[in-house]
C-alpha cells in the first residue's frame, strides 16, 4: 500500500481554499512588517525632531524653522533646506539652495544617507556648517 500526500487526498476545492489561506497568511504577514516599519521609521522622524527642536534659541539665531511631516523633518533657511526623510530604517538627508532655484521647491545638491538619528543629526549638523556664512 502507498501513502497518499496530502495534495492527492485534497479536492480542487479544499486545495482552492488553502491557497487563498496561505495567501491571506502572505499578505496580512507582509503588510505587518511594512506597518511595523513605518512606525519605525515615523519614530525616528519624532526622535530628530524632538532632539533639534531641545534648542529653539539656536534655530532662531540661525534663522531656521523647524517643520515635520509624518516621516520628514525639515529645516528652513530663507537661502537654503535641509531635509531628512526616514524610509525603510535610513534616513535621506538633503541639501537644497534656495537662492538659485526657479521653483519654490528647490532641488537637492547635497545628499547622504543615515542608518540613525545620531548619524541623520551629525549629517544635519555637517550641512549647516557648510551654510554658515549664509546663515
Amino acid at each position: 500500500m502507498t501513502r497518499m500526500t496530502v495534495t492527492e487526498r485534497l479536492s480542487l476545492r479544499q486545495a482552492f481554499d488553502l491557497e487563498l489561506h496561505r495567501r491571506e497568511a502572505e499578505r496580512l504577514a507582509r503588510e505587518e512588517t511594512e506597518r511595523a516599519q513605518q512606525e519605525a521609521d515615523h519614530a525616528a522622524a519624532s526622535a530628530l525632531y524632538a532632539a533639534l527642536a531641545e534648542d529653539p534659541d539656536f534655530l532662531g539665531e540661525r534663522g531656521l524653522k523647524l517643520d515635520r511631516t509624518r516621516y520628514a523633518v525639515i529645516l528652513d533657511h530663507e537661502a537654503f533646506r535641509l531635509r531628512a526623510y526616514f524610509e525603510a530604517g535610513e534616513a535621506s538627508i538633503t541639501s537644497a539652495d534656495k537662492r538659485t532655484a526657479t521653483t519654490p521647491t528647490a532641488a537637492p545638491r547635497k545628499q547622504a544617507v543615515a542608518s540613525s538619528v545620531a548619524g541623520a543629526l551629525d549629517i544635519l549638523a555637517q550641512f549647516l556648517a557648510d551654510e554658515s556664512p549664509s546663515c
